[in-house]
């Protein structure tokens, strides 16, 4: 933002903190993350709020409102809305604490009780019947293949800009289109459902006074504005398959036979090949958006999770359905490429 606009910004978050009673408060931001939106801390005595200031049009509050009403109406932890402008993407929330799984991992809680508990908050969601019963889009072959690009058009440019033409990027395009498409069709072998999108510790919360590992009751969720329907197994990667974090392969083994034993009437071979799919699909998305992240907006911070995504990529190819898939990134994006892009000058 300009001067100008972060003047005419700060006035409106002045107005909408007096029109909820909270103008007398103290206000601390919180560091940003990869999108537009910011958060800051207000605390007025005892009592607290989160505000979550999303500048349109860079950021639109509505499908964040509309997720955070239906989630609590299905028993779930999201924050409560305590005021809100729409047109102007201000929200006053519910204040969940400090204490993500990150921080409580990082604290030297214990990994198990946290993922079995994230684990048994989506078996909960999953076989909620009115999960889906909710206006969002489904997450169909176009956003999917939107997402699958992202690796073609900001990924292979930045470690192969010799041969990374307008021709070169679109044939790749195609080529991962024709390759990923059918792969998309077994991947939906499995119940379709409300799936959050970032369904990861960074998201997930100890709700202040739950000790961990008490249940998901005492779980809290963020992050949850770009939820769509679609396979149920999405969620699962996202959480399994970390982007940001090493988990244990046994323990995430453990979380997924823990799944399946929740839904005996889904085939375990098509549970297995739709957590490859997706997991691949979902880790060459966000090695797309780590490049773009650092390349468009100068937050390189991101760029030092490329190796593990490709870890995880290459761990889930390792699947006799998932061949033609590994053959499209050996040809066009090859091992020897597969590095963390230069930091832009």
């Amino acid at each position: 933002m300009t001067a100008v606009q972060d003047t005419s910004r700060a006035g409106l978050i002045s107005g909408f903190l007096t029109r909820a009673g909270w103008q007398d408060s103290a206000l601390f931001w919180l560091p940003g993350d990869a999108s537009f939106r910011r958060y800051a801390r207000l605390t007025r005595g005892s009592e607290t709020a989160m505000l979550m200031d999303a500048p349109p049009p860079l950021e639109d509050v509505r499908p964040f409102l509309a997720v955070a009403e239906h989630l609590l109406r299905l028993g779930q932890r999201a924050p409560r809305i305590l005021a809100r402008d729409e047109q102007a993407g201000l929200l006053l929330l519910e204040d969940f604490g400090d204490t993500t799984f990150t921080r409580a991992l990082a604290a030297g809680a214990p990994e198990e009780p946290l993922y079995r508990d994230a684990l048994d908050l989506l078996i909960g969601l999953h076989r909620h019947a009115d999960a889906a019963s909710i206006g969002l889009p489904p997450y169909d072959d176009a956003l999917f293949l939107r997402e699958a690009h992202l690796l073609t058009d900001w990924y292979l440019p930045a470690v192969a800009p010799a041969v990374a033409s307008g021709a070169d990027i679109e044939a790749a395009r195609a080529g991962l289109t024709a390759t990923l498409t059918p792969l998309l069709t077994l991947a939906r072998q499995v119940p379709q459902t409300l799936v959050l999108r970032d369904y990861h510790v960074d998201n997930l919360m100890l709700l202040p006074g739950t000790a961990t590992g008490s249940g998901p009751q005492g779980l809290g969720l963020l992050d949850f504005q770009d939820a769509v329907i679609g396979p149920v197994t999405y969620d699962l990667v996202s959480l399994l398959e970390d982007a940001r974090r090493d988990v244990p392969p046994a323990l995430a083994t453990a979380m997924l036979a823990r799944y399946a034993a929740a839904f005996p009437q889904i085939d375990p071979a098509a549970l297995d090949l739709s957590c490859r799919i997706m997991g691949a699909q979902r880790s060459m998305k966000i090695v797309g958006i780590f490049t773009r992240l650092s390349r468009r907006d100068g937050k390189h911070r991101y760029l030092t999770h490329i190796p593990r995504l490709w870890r995880l990529i290459a761990r889930d190819l390792d699947h006799p359905d998932l061949a033609p898939l590994s053959a499209w990134l050996d040809a066009a994006i090859p091992p020897a490429i597969r590095t963390t892009p230069e930091t832009p000058a």
